[in-house]
C-alpha cells in the first residue's frame, strides 16, 4: 500500500499492526507481525522519523500510530519540498557546465527498457520542459488513462505550450476522450489524424522519446538528444499537424444555432474519426440512434462520409 512512499513490507506491516492495536510496545508488535525484534525495532525508528508514529513514555514505552491521511499528507509535502530543492540544485549545476559537456556522443541516444522505466522517462521529459511539449498520441500506453495527463496538465499550469495529435483509436479506451477534452479545456492544442505512425514526445525541440517497436511500444523506448534527429522528428510532427483536424472544444453554454446541442457535439466527434461505439458512449445515446442522426446530418450537409460531415461542419462554424 505504501511502497510508493518508500516503506518496506516490514515497516508497513508494523504500522498496520499498530493501527489495529494502538499503544502497543515493540515486543508486542514483534509477536503480531512475526518478525525479529531487531527488524521491528528498526522499523519503528524509521516510521517515527517519517512521522507515522510517536512514542508515549510512562510505565513502559508505548507506540501510537499517526492517522494515515495525516501521516501521508505530511510526508508528501516533505517529499515535494525535497524534490523541488533537488530540481533547483540540478538547474544550478547545469548552468555551471557547458552544454557540449553534458551531451557527449554516448548520451545522444539512450535505450530505456521496462514499462516502469518508459513511464518514468516520459514524466522526466515533461518535467524538464520549459516552453513546449509536442506529442503524438496512440495506444498502447505505459500509464493508466486516469493518470496519463497529469504531467501535461502540470505543464499547462506553468504556461508552457502543449500540442497533441491523437490517433482515433486513442479515444476508444473508456475515459480517454473525456481526459483529452479536459486537457483542451486546460489549454492544450489538440488535433486528430487518421494515421498517426508512432508514439512520440518532444520536449523543447531538444529531446525526444519514441518506442523502439510499435508492437511493444510500452516495453522499450529510445531517448533521442541528437539535434539533427530531433529536428527531423519535429518536422514530422509539424507535417502531421498541418494535415490533422482540430479536436473540437465543446462549450455547453454556447447556444445552438442551425442544429441543436447534440448535433453540434456529434459533428465535432465525427471529425475525429471515432468509432460509433465511442461516439455513442460520449453522447449517451444508443448506436442505433447515433446511426439515424448521423445519416440525417450527412444528407443535410451534402457529405458522402461522416468524416467529411465533421470537416464541413467545422468550416461552416457549426462545430
Amino acid at each position: 500500500m505504501f511502497e510508493s512512499l518508500g516503506l518496506t513490507p516490514v515497516e508497513e506491516a508494523v504500522y498496520l499492526a499498530l493501527l489495529r492495536r494502538p499503544q502497543s510496545s515493540v515486543p508486542e508488535l514483534t509477536r503480531q507481525v512475526g518478525e525479529s525484534l531487531r527488524m521491528v525495532r528498526a522499523a519503528t525508528e524509521r516510521l517515527e522519523d517519517l512521522g507515522f508514529l510517536s512514542r508515549r513514555v510512562g510505565a513502559g514505552t508505548r507506540l501510537v500510530a499517526t492517522r494515515p491521511d495525516v501521516a501521508v499528507n505530511a510526508l508528501v509535502v516533505r517529499r515535494t519540498e525535497e524534490f523541488a530543492a533537488a530540481r533547483r540544485a540540478a538547474e544550478r549545476m547545469a548552468e555551471e557546465f557547458p552544454q557540449d559537456l553534458l551531451t557527449r556522443p554516448d548520451q545522444l541516444l539512450e535505450i530505456v527498457t521496462g514499462r516502469a522505466a518508459v513511464e518514468a522517462q516520459f514524466v522526466q521529459l515533461t518535467h524538464g520542459v520549459m516552453k513546449e511539449l509536442l506529442v503524438l498520441d496512440r495506444p498502447p500506453y505505459a500509464q493508466e488513462v486516469a493518470s496519463a495527463n497529469v504531467s501535461e496538465n502540470e505543464l499547462l499550469g506553468r504556461d508552457a505550450t502543449v500540442r497533441g495529435i491523437y490517433a482515433p483509436e486513442a479515444f476508444e479506451l473508456p475515459g480517454a476522450f473525456e481526459q483529452a477534452m479536459a486537457s483542451v479545456a486546460a489549454g492544450e492544442q489538440a488535433r486528430v489524424h487518421s494515421d498517426v505512425p508512432l508514439k512520440l514526445a518532444i520536449g523543447d525541440r531538444s529531446v525526444a522519446l519514441l518506442p523502439l517497436a510499435s508492437e511493444r511500444a510500452v516495453d522499450a523506448a529510445l531517448v533521442v538528444r541528437a539535434p539533427m534527429l530531433v529536428s527531423a522528428l519535429v518536422k514530422l510532427f509539424e507535417l502531421l499537424w498541418m494535415q490533422a483536424t482540430p479536436l473540437p472544444a465543446w462549450d455547453p453554454e454556447r447556444p445552438a444555432t442551425e442544429t441543436d446541442e447534440l448535433d453540434l457535439r456529434l459533428l465535432g466527434l465525427l471529425a475525429t474519426g471515432l468509432k460509433d461505439e465511442a461516439i455513442a458512449r460520449e453522447l449517451g445515446v444508443s448506436v442505433r440512434t447515433l446511426g439515424r442522426r448521423s445519416s440525417a446530418l450527412l444528407a443535410a450537409l451534402g457529405a458522402r462520409t461522416r468524416f467529411q460531415a465533421g470537416l464541413q461542419a467545422g468550416r461552416r462554424g457549426l462545430a
